[in-house]
């Protein structure tokens, strides 16, 4: 392996500034409004609510509903995976008079976002076979989803992770991970969170290594004190194509 590629400041801004050829950064971060007490869910906007993996047992199309007439004609961007697990995207134009059904073929979606016209004003929903699969809160112009499912011919991995909890707010957190060919989710790290004593925050010693078409699912089980719950993670793509020893990975 080429002496320069190690996790250095220099290598990571010359990753985030697209100058490594075969590696891309991923940002993922998530919200939880207001989770009941005593309650699981995995943070995304949804309160309550583990993410449904389970929608995309197949891939299809989804479904934008809008709810206030005053986000008519804004656009939306979906990000997500193709039926082959390719990145793929599909641009939204809303309809307050209605439903908009895309035309791409999604197998997973992890993000959205207004990308023409001014901020959400009533809450956006995407649905596929009739579930939640993505929300914008009213307002906030994206998605909150603390889940990423790798991409076909790249491996993920995870440098580091962080939760934080509303003022007395207190939960048990886990990120899971579906290795892909499996059917159940596996722990792959575990932290407690208050908002008295913090965030918590773990840059891994080593980084956790995710095959490409996996899930990850950040998710929090309450205790006695509700609220609302936010969590990131930070993973680095590296296209499995790529051939080090024959200096195809370079930086540029």
């Amino acid at each position: 392996m080429a002496e320069w590629f190690h996790w250095d400041e220099e290598f990571a801004l010359n990753v985030a500034r697209g100058k490594v050829r075969g590696a891309t950064p991923v940002h993922k971060f998530g919200a939880v409004p207001s989770m009941s007490q005593n309650t699981a869910g995995t943070v995304w906007d949804k309160n309550d609510t583990l993410y449904p993996w389970s929608s995309f047992s197949s891939a299809g199309v989804i479904v934008a509903q809008v709810a206030n007439v005053s986000d008519n004609g804004k656009k939306v961007t979906v990000l997500g995976l193709d039926s082959d697990y390719n990145e793929t995207s599909e641009e939204f134009t809303l309809s307050s008079s209605g439903t908009v059904t895309g035309s791409v073929s999604f197998i997973r979606v992890y993000r959205a976002y207004v990308s023409e016209g001014t901020n959400n004003v009533g809450t956006v929903t995407f649905q596929k076979g009739g579930t939640d699969v993505l929300l914008i809160t009213a307002g906030m112009g994206q998605t909150l989803m603390c889940i990423y499912t790798v991409p076909a011919g790249y491996t993920g991995y995870i440098q580091q992770g962080v939760c934080t909890a509303e003022a007395n707010a207190d939960a048990s957190g886990f990120m899971y991970v579906r290795y892909f060919g499996q059917d159940a989710f596996r722990i792959g790290h575990s932290f407690e969170v208050a908002g008295a004593g913090g965030d918590y925050n773990y840059e891994f010693s080593y980084p956790i290594r995710i095959p490409e078409k996996s899930d990850i699912d950040v998710r929090v089980t309450t205790r006695s004190n509700n609220g609302r719950y936010t969590s990131a993670f930070d993973i680095l793509l590296i296209k499995e194509a790529i051939n080090v020893d024959n200096n195809d990975f370079v930086q540029t």
